[in-house]
């Protein structure tokens, strides 16, 4: 008997007629005969009232307790669906993160997975149970429960599907698929109907919210097939899967905002070996993620100002880090711009097209919208802009590479 993972986020669950309507679904697969385990995020907007309701008590909150907080939201959602689906005279089991033996580090709010005990969960599918998991959380090997970042319950349902072996893992959310951008700030996306692993990661990471980037590396090791569609229809959605030759015919399969982005820059720190590895040793040990780092030598190669972009939610403790490391390195200041946001254009096609740089430059060049960095890797070509610039940006890039038109190879989307 098969097994598939689905995944409803909090859109799918933001009341009870939509709690219903997903049990239905996983109902269904199961009388379908495929054993169905369920990972669900918290109901609707609940996880950001209940960071509103923290800050309304403390600015800074501590992460644990921010950890111990936020996993209530899951754990409400995972009882709820439980109740629907035996209301519809069905067997079902809710398990939160420890119940189940999902263990992470101890990274609080940024958990990382390291292991996933079968033993619960087999136990419940072989009672013929649809077993319902509390996504976005974990527990480290002392007992302590941690989260794994805001989206994260995609990361829980791809592990779950790659470690239990699913023919696929569904992602139901409030859109029917992957967009070439955000339908929200281009009117003119088209859904995709298939695209790579390498693809959407980039994506993901480059800001294309509707995936979480470590839900894609676990669908990629495992070769786990993700279908990210909507819990309103049954339509088809998007697959992510493995790269296909028709792909590489496609120079750009979409254009992305990172809008929750700061960059952080370190002025006047020695150009001497050794001091950009202690700089990032620190930031790593405090577990601030880096995005691009740029570096500007002057005064004849003696100084250099270091920069770095990350979250916008980690701007502060990475301006705390920076300050302690003028302080130890001699740097002279240390400053902090929120006021950026960063577009990329992603494809495996870049491989064997040329000219995709001189197209996005050109865009922007139109655009009148000054470029202020630029990174590239091997499928990805991204420009740090200003945030008031970065959705008109999108948006005449999305048109630059003419996105709003199907391939002309079929299969090749």
């Amino acid at each position: 008997m098969s097994l598939i993972v689905q995944k409803f986020g909090g859109t799918s669950l933001a009341d009870a007629d939509k709690i219903h309507r997903a049990a239905r679904r996983a109902i269904r697969a199961k009388l379908e005969g495929h054993r169905v385990v369920l990972v669900v995020s918290a109901m609707g907007h609940s996880t950001d009232e209940l960071i509103a309701l923290a800050r309304g008590i403390c600015s800074d909150p501590p992460k644990r307790e921010m950890d111990m907080l936020l996993t209530t939201g899951e754990q409400v959602s995972i009882a709820l669906m439980a109740m629907a689906i035996d209301a519809a005279g069905h067997e079902a089991i809710s398990l939160t993160a420890a119940q189940l033996g999902l263990f992470t580090d101890s990274a609080h709010t940024r958990a990382r997975i390291q292991r996933i005990s079968r033993e619960r969960i087999d136990r419940e599918l072989e009672a013929g149970k649809i077993v319902i998991v509390a996504g976005f959380q974990g527990v480290d090997a002392g007992g302590e429960i941690t989260t794994l970042g805001r989206g994260a319950s995609d990361t829980t349902a791809a592990a779950l599907a790659s470690i239990l072996g699913a023919e696929v893992c569904e992602i139901y959310t409030d859109v029917d698929g992957v967009y070439t951008s955000d339908p929200r700030i281009v009117p003119k996306a088209r859904k995709i109907d298939a695209i790579s692993y390498d693809v959407m990661l980039e994506m993901a990471a480059a800001g294309a919210g509707v995936m979480h980037s470590r839900a894609i590396e676990f669908g990629k090791k495992f070769n786990v097939p993700i279908h990210v569609r909507s819990s309103l229809t049954d339509a088809r959605g998007t697959i992510i899967m493995n790269e296909t030759s028709n792909m590489e015919a496609i120079s750009v399969q979409g254009v992305t905002l990172r809008e929750d982005l700061a960059v952080i820059t370190l002025h006047g720190v020695p150009n001497t070996p050794g001091v950009a590895a202690r700089i990032f040793a620190e930031v790593a040990r405090n577990n601030i993620l880096v995005d691009d780092i740029v570096q500007n030598i002057y005064d004849d190669g003696r100084l250099a100002n270091l920069g770095f972009s990350t979250n916008a939610g980690d701007a502060r403790e990475a301006r705390a880090v920076g300050e302690r490391l003028a302080e130890k390195l001699g740097i002279a200041a240390v400053s902090v711009d929120e006021g950026v946001s960063k577009v990329s254009a992603v494809g495996v096609g870049m491989r064997t097209h040329s000219g995709i740089a001189a197209t996005m430059f050109e865009a922007l060049s139109h655009a009148a919208i000054n470029i202020e960095n630029i990174s590239t890797s091997e499928i990805v070509i991204s420009c740090i802009v200003r945030r008031e610039d970065g959705q008109r940006a999108l948006r005449f890039l999305h048109d630059a590479f003419k996105l709003d038109q199907s391939p002309a190879s079929t299969g090749a989307d």
